[in-house]
Protein backbone atom coordinates (compact mmCIF):
# COMPACT_ATOMS: atom_id res chain seq x y z
CA UNK A 1 0.00 0.00 0.00
CA UNK A 2 1.35 3.35 -0.77
CA UNK A 3 0.32 6.04 1.07
CA UNK A 4 -0.43 9.73 -0.10
CA UNK A 5 -0.71 12.34 1.94
CA UNK A 6 -3.24 15.45 0.43
CA UNK A 7 -1.68 18.32 2.03
CA UNK A 8 -3.54 21.67 0.68
CA UNK A 9 -6.25 23.60 1.64
CA UNK A 10 -9.10 21.40 3.72
CA UNK A 11 -11.35 23.10 1.24
CA UNK A 12 -9.54 21.56 -1.78
CA UNK A 13 -10.34 17.89 -0.68
CA UNK A 14 -13.67 17.06 -1.36
CA UNK A 15 -12.94 18.54 -4.87
CA UNK A 16 -9.65 16.29 -5.30
CA UNK A 17 -10.04 13.34 -3.58
CA UNK A 18 -12.54 11.48 -5.55
CA UNK A 19 -10.35 12.47 -9.30
CA UNK A 20 -7.05 11.42 -7.17
CA UNK A 21 -8.58 7.68 -6.60
CA UNK A 22 -9.69 6.74 -9.67
CA UNK A 23 -6.98 8.22 -11.33
CA UNK A 24 -4.71 6.38 -8.74
CA UNK A 25 -6.98 3.39 -9.67
CA UNK A 26 -6.86 3.81 -13.52
CA UNK A 27 -3.04 3.91 -12.71
CA UNK A 28 -2.92 0.80 -10.93
CA UNK A 29 -2.02 1.83 -7.81
CA UNK A 30 -3.05 0.47 -4.42
CA UNK A 31 -2.82 3.89 -2.51
CA UNK A 32 -4.66 5.43 0.50
CA UNK A 33 -5.25 9.05 0.13
CA UNK A 34 -5.56 10.53 3.71
CA UNK A 35 -4.94 14.19 5.28
CA UNK A 36 -4.01 12.79 8.12
CA UNK A 37 -0.96 10.23 8.06
CA UNK A 38 1.78 10.47 10.71
CA UNK A 39 5.13 11.95 8.61
CA UNK A 40 6.82 8.74 9.22
CA UNK A 41 4.20 7.01 7.71
CA UNK A 42 4.10 9.04 3.97
CA UNK A 43 5.22 7.87 1.08
CA UNK A 44 4.25 10.99 -1.37
CA UNK A 45 3.02 14.58 -0.47
CA UNK A 46 0.05 16.14 -2.37
CA UNK A 47 1.02 19.45 -1.69
CA UNK A 48 -0.43 23.23 -2.63
CA UNK A 49 2.16 25.88 -0.87
CA UNK A 50 -0.59 27.81 0.65
CA UNK A 51 -1.61 24.36 3.11
CA UNK A 52 -0.08 24.45 6.54
CA UNK A 53 2.08 21.74 5.91
CA UNK A 54 5.91 23.94 5.86
CA UNK A 55 8.19 22.01 7.26
CA UNK A 56 9.11 18.82 5.83
CA UNK A 57 11.69 17.15 7.91
CA UNK A 58 9.86 14.60 9.79
CA UNK A 59 8.93 13.04 6.58
CA UNK A 60 11.60 10.75 6.55
CA UNK A 61 10.07 8.16 3.93
CA UNK A 62 8.42 10.22 1.74
CA UNK A 63 9.44 10.07 -2.26
CA UNK A 64 9.00 13.04 -3.57
CA UNK A 65 6.48 16.28 -3.18
CA UNK A 66 4.13 16.77 -6.21
CA UNK A 67 3.08 20.01 -6.44
CA UNK A 68 -0.42 21.32 -7.51
CA UNK A 69 0.79 24.60 -8.61
CA UNK A 70 2.96 25.50 -11.49
CA UNK A 71 4.92 28.05 -10.07
CA UNK A 72 7.00 27.05 -6.87
CA UNK A 73 8.41 29.97 -6.06
CA UNK A 74 6.75 29.53 -2.57
CA UNK A 75 8.42 26.50 -1.89
CA UNK A 76 11.51 25.73 -3.65
CA UNK A 77 13.34 27.56 -1.11
CA UNK A 78 12.23 26.11 2.12
CA UNK A 79 15.16 24.60 3.50
CA UNK A 80 13.95 21.44 5.08
CA UNK A 81 12.51 20.15 1.27
CA UNK A 82 14.73 17.59 0.70
CA UNK A 83 12.81 15.39 -1.45
CA UNK A 84 12.35 15.65 -5.04
CA UNK A 85 9.68 18.33 -5.94
CA UNK A 86 7.83 18.43 -9.22
CA UNK A 87 5.39 20.82 -10.40
CA UNK A 88 2.43 20.88 -11.79
CA UNK A 89 2.40 20.80 -15.47
CA UNK A 90 -1.56 19.94 -16.94
CA UNK A 91 -3.37 19.59 -19.80
CA UNK A 92 -6.43 21.27 -18.17
CA UNK A 93 -4.34 24.25 -17.04
CA UNK A 94 -2.56 24.29 -20.49
CA UNK A 95 -5.58 24.34 -21.79
CA UNK A 96 -6.95 27.34 -19.81
CA UNK A 97 -3.75 29.48 -20.22
CA UNK A 98 -3.91 29.29 -24.17
CA UNK A 99 -7.28 30.06 -23.89
CA UNK A 100 -6.87 33.23 -21.62
CA UNK A 101 -4.39 34.25 -23.70
CA UNK A 102 -5.76 33.82 -27.02
CA UNK A 103 -8.41 35.58 -26.24
CA UNK A 104 -6.97 38.69 -24.98
CA UNK A 105 -4.69 38.91 -28.21
CA UNK A 106 -7.68 38.92 -30.37
CA UNK A 107 -9.03 41.12 -27.89
CA UNK A 108 -6.46 43.50 -28.93
CA UNK A 109 -5.70 42.59 -32.16
CA UNK A 110 -9.47 43.20 -33.26
CA UNK A 111 -9.96 46.80 -31.10
CA UNK A 112 -12.47 45.03 -29.28
CA UNK A 113 -12.05 47.34 -26.51
CA UNK A 114 -12.34 50.62 -28.73
CA UNK A 115 -15.18 49.51 -30.47
CA UNK A 116 -17.03 49.06 -27.02
CA UNK A 117 -16.44 52.30 -26.06
CA UNK A 118 -17.50 54.42 -29.06
CA UNK A 119 -20.73 52.98 -29.76
CA UNK A 120 -22.19 56.45 -30.83
CA UNK A 121 -19.10 57.41 -33.88
CA UNK A 122 -19.28 55.71 -37.64
CA UNK A 123 -15.43 54.75 -37.24
CA UNK A 124 -14.26 52.22 -39.42
CA UNK A 125 -10.89 51.57 -38.70
CA UNK A 126 -10.39 47.90 -39.49
CA UNK A 127 -7.14 45.94 -38.03
CA UNK A 128 -4.26 44.13 -39.92
CA UNK A 129 -4.33 40.26 -40.80
CA UNK A 130 -2.98 38.64 -37.81
CA UNK A 131 0.00 38.10 -40.48
CA UNK A 132 1.10 41.69 -40.36
CA UNK A 133 0.37 41.32 -36.51
CA UNK A 134 3.64 40.81 -34.11
CA UNK A 135 3.32 38.78 -31.09
CA UNK A 136 5.90 38.61 -28.42
CA UNK A 137 6.21 35.57 -26.17
CA UNK A 138 8.60 36.06 -22.63
CA UNK A 139 9.35 32.48 -21.37
CA UNK A 140 9.03 29.27 -23.96
CA UNK A 141 8.07 26.47 -20.91
CA UNK A 142 4.99 24.12 -21.81
CA UNK A 143 2.59 26.99 -21.12
CA UNK A 144 4.63 29.87 -23.25
CA UNK A 145 5.05 27.16 -26.16
CA UNK A 146 1.59 26.14 -26.33
CA UNK A 147 0.01 29.84 -26.36
CA UNK A 148 2.84 30.54 -29.37
CA UNK A 149 1.92 27.86 -31.33
CA UNK A 150 -2.11 28.35 -30.83
CA UNK A 151 -1.52 32.44 -31.99
CA UNK A 152 0.73 30.82 -34.74
CA UNK A 153 -1.63 28.74 -36.00
CA UNK A 154 -4.06 31.58 -35.88
CA UNK A 155 -1.38 33.47 -38.85
CA UNK A 156 0.11 35.36 -36.11
CA UNK A 157 3.71 36.32 -36.52
CA UNK A 158 5.22 35.17 -33.08
CA UNK A 159 8.61 35.45 -31.67
CA UNK A 160 9.14 34.50 -28.53
CA UNK A 161 12.23 34.52 -25.92
CA UNK A 162 13.43 32.22 -23.52
CA UNK A 163 16.61 32.50 -21.01
CA UNK A 164 18.04 28.81 -23.04
CA UNK A 165 18.16 28.08 -26.46
CA UNK A 166 14.80 26.62 -27.55
CA UNK A 167 13.76 25.46 -30.73
CA UNK A 168 9.54 25.64 -31.30
CA UNK A 169 7.69 24.90 -34.04
CA UNK A 170 5.91 27.79 -35.50
CA UNK A 171 7.65 30.38 -32.90
CA UNK A 172 10.90 32.27 -34.14
CA UNK A 173 12.23 31.44 -30.79
CA UNK A 174 15.42 33.91 -28.77
CA UNK A 175 17.58 34.03 -25.99
CA UNK A 176 19.78 35.64 -24.10
CA UNK A 177 20.25 39.78 -23.43
CA UNK A 178 20.27 39.96 -27.49
CA UNK A 179 17.26 37.95 -28.01
CA UNK A 180 15.38 39.62 -25.18
CA UNK A 181 15.71 43.31 -26.53
CA UNK A 182 14.97 41.85 -30.34
CA UNK A 183 12.10 40.45 -29.04
CA UNK A 184 10.51 43.77 -27.16
CA UNK A 185 11.41 45.60 -30.15
CA UNK A 186 9.00 43.95 -32.47
CA UNK A 187 5.98 42.89 -30.28
CA UNK A 188 2.88 44.99 -30.43
CA UNK A 189 1.25 42.84 -28.30
CA UNK A 190 3.31 41.04 -25.27
CA UNK A 191 2.64 38.03 -23.19
CA UNK A 192 4.45 37.28 -20.08
CA UNK A 193 4.79 33.84 -19.11
CA UNK A 194 8.04 33.61 -17.37
CA UNK A 195 8.46 31.66 -13.58
CA UNK A 196 9.20 33.95 -10.85
CA UNK A 197 13.12 33.83 -10.44
CA UNK A 198 15.77 35.92 -9.04
CA UNK A 199 17.01 36.40 -12.89
CA UNK A 200 13.20 37.25 -13.87
CA UNK A 201 11.80 39.92 -11.30
CA UNK A 202 11.48 42.90 -13.12
CA UNK A 203 12.11 41.62 -16.97
CA UNK A 204 9.80 44.57 -17.66
CA UNK A 205 11.07 48.04 -16.36
CA UNK A 206 11.61 51.23 -17.65
CA UNK A 207 14.60 50.27 -20.14
CA UNK A 208 12.72 47.60 -21.72
CA UNK A 209 9.40 49.09 -21.72
CA UNK A 210 11.32 51.61 -23.64
CA UNK A 211 12.10 49.62 -26.57
CA UNK A 212 8.48 48.69 -26.99
CA UNK A 213 6.83 50.35 -29.99
CA UNK A 214 5.26 52.88 -28.81
CA UNK A 215 1.38 51.85 -28.03
CA UNK A 216 2.13 48.31 -27.10
CA UNK A 217 -0.23 46.18 -24.86
CA UNK A 218 1.01 43.97 -22.01
CA UNK A 219 -0.38 40.17 -21.36
CA UNK A 220 0.83 39.26 -17.79
CA UNK A 221 -0.33 35.72 -16.99
CA UNK A 222 2.59 34.84 -15.57
CA UNK A 223 3.52 36.17 -12.20
CA UNK A 224 3.93 39.45 -10.82
CA UNK A 225 7.47 40.54 -9.97
CA UNK A 226 7.92 40.24 -14.06
CA UNK A 227 6.72 43.58 -14.14
CA UNK A 228 8.25 46.54 -12.35
CA UNK A 229 4.83 48.31 -11.33
CA UNK A 230 6.05 51.76 -10.92
CA UNK A 231 7.79 51.99 -14.57
CA UNK A 232 4.52 50.25 -16.14
CA UNK A 233 2.37 53.05 -14.27
CA UNK A 234 4.71 55.57 -16.05
CA UNK A 235 4.93 53.64 -19.81
CA UNK A 236 0.83 53.97 -18.65
CA UNK A 237 0.49 57.29 -18.57
CA UNK A 238 2.79 58.28 -21.25
CA UNK A 239 1.17 56.57 -24.21
CA UNK A 240 4.46 54.44 -24.54
CA UNK A 241 2.40 51.30 -23.41
CA UNK A 242 -1.10 51.35 -24.54
CA UNK A 243 -3.04 48.71 -22.43
CA UNK A 244 -1.93 45.83 -19.80
CA UNK A 245 -4.30 43.19 -18.91
CA UNK A 246 -3.03 41.77 -15.12
CA UNK A 247 -3.57 38.51 -14.12
CA UNK A 248 -1.14 38.26 -11.26
CA UNK A 249 0.29 40.31 -8.78
CA UNK A 250 2.44 40.30 -5.73
CA UNK A 251 -0.13 40.75 -3.60
CA UNK A 252 -3.13 38.90 -3.69
CA UNK A 253 -6.03 39.52 -3.73
CA UNK A 254 -4.75 42.86 -4.64
CA UNK A 255 -5.27 45.64 -2.35
CA UNK A 256 -8.19 48.05 -2.97
CA UNK A 257 -5.76 50.71 -3.45
CA UNK A 258 -3.57 49.68 -5.83
CA UNK A 259 -3.78 51.81 -9.04
CA UNK A 260 -3.95 49.43 -11.25
CA UNK A 261 -7.76 48.86 -10.24
CA UNK A 262 -8.17 52.99 -10.96
CA UNK A 263 -6.24 53.47 -14.33
CA UNK A 264 -8.01 53.36 -17.68
CA UNK A 265 -5.62 51.20 -19.39
CA UNK A 266 -5.39 48.46 -17.13
CA UNK A 267 -7.64 45.83 -17.29
CA UNK A 268 -7.45 43.37 -13.88
CA UNK A 269 -8.32 39.28 -14.23
CA UNK A 270 -8.10 38.18 -10.25
CA UNK A 271 -5.70 35.09 -10.95
CA UNK A 272 -7.62 33.12 -13.15
CA UNK A 273 -5.97 32.65 -16.41
CA UNK A 274 -4.84 29.18 -15.99
CA UNK A 275 -6.19 27.74 -12.01
CA UNK A 276 -5.57 23.57 -11.84
CA UNK A 277 -7.97 21.76 -12.78
CA UNK A 278 -8.94 18.35 -10.19
CA UNK A 279 -10.27 16.24 -13.22
CA UNK A 280 -6.99 16.55 -15.41
CA UNK A 281 -4.39 17.32 -12.74
CA UNK A 282 -4.52 14.10 -10.69
CA UNK A 283 -3.75 11.84 -13.66
CA UNK A 284 -0.51 14.02 -13.50
CA UNK A 285 0.10 12.83 -10.12
CA UNK A 286 -0.58 9.39 -10.76
CA UNK A 287 1.12 8.71 -13.51
CA UNK A 288 4.29 10.29 -11.51
CA UNK A 289 3.94 8.26 -8.49
CA UNK A 290 3.46 5.34 -10.86
CA UNK A 291 6.89 6.53 -12.56
CA UNK A 292 8.46 6.57 -9.11
CA UNK A 293 7.21 3.13 -8.13
CA UNK A 294 8.68 1.92 -11.04
CA UNK A 295 11.70 3.49 -10.90
CA UNK A 296 11.27 5.64 -13.55
CA UNK A 297 12.17 9.58 -13.19
CA UNK A 298 9.71 12.01 -12.23
CA UNK A 299 8.23 14.23 -14.75
CA UNK A 300 8.42 18.25 -14.48
CA UNK A 301 11.18 17.52 -11.52
CA UNK A 302 12.26 21.12 -9.94
CA UNK A 303 15.83 22.15 -10.62
CA UNK A 304 16.64 24.24 -7.23
CA UNK A 305 18.91 25.76 -8.91
CA UNK A 306 17.24 27.50 -11.24
CA UNK A 307 14.17 28.25 -8.98
CA UNK A 308 11.45 25.96 -11.29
Amino acid sequence: MINVLFAALPARWDEFAPHLRSAFDAAGLEVELRQDFAPAEVDYIVYAPNGDLQDFTPYTRCKAVLSLWAGVEQIVTNETLTQPLCRMVDPGLTQAMVEWVTGHVLRYHLGIDANLANQTTWDPVAPPLAQDRHIGILGLGALGAACGQALAQLGFNVHGWSRTEKQIEGLTCHHGDAGLHATLRRSEILTLLLPDTAATTHVLNAETLALMPKGACILNPGRGPLIDDTALLAALDSGQIAHATLDVFRVEPLPAENPYWAHPNVTVTPHIAAATRASTAAGVIAENIHRAEAGAPLHHLVDRTRGY
